[in-house]
């Protein structure tokens, strides 16, 4: 898609392509790693601007957007060995804005997953109106 494309945020929704795939990134290394009380594997400035709440606050350009796109592998990546690893810490038992509460990070696990999922399908329909 093109850098316009993934901008492009549709009449009556809030965000973009572009915004939605720092968000599911952001939102992965806060369900498990600040809420274990780890460090989270991706700068601060990243999770302030794609956090729960915050919006696309203007055009993203395409060196962000390839770093996001590498950022969604090796986060995951890294999550997977950190797991292995045993790395997280005690878990501090967070309730969602579903209303899930989650209180390990097997639980935040399975919730990212979700989180993810729902993501994907907003990406989805996002891409069907601007594409």
């Amino acid at each position: 898609m093109s850098l316009d494309t993934l901008n492009a945020i549709p009449t009556g929704l809030s965000n973009n392509l572009a915004w939605n795939l720092g968000h599911i990134i952001v939102t992965q290394q806060l369900l498990l790693y600040r809420l274990s009380g780890v460090n989270c594997r991706i700068e601060n400035e990243y999770i302030e601007r794609y956090r729960k709440g915050s919006r696309p606050e203007g055009h993203i350009e395409q060196a962000e957007i390839d770093f996001l796109l590498q950022q969604l592998v090796i986060t995951a990546d890294l999550a997977r060995v950190d797991y292995q690893n045993q790395h997280f810490g005690t878990y501090k038992s967070y309730t969602t804005s579903y209303g899930i509460t989650l209180e390990s990070i097997d639980q935040a696990i399975m919730f990212n997953n979700a989180h993810e999922s729902m993501h994907l399908g907003t990406m989805i329909c996002i891409s069907k109106l601007v594409g």
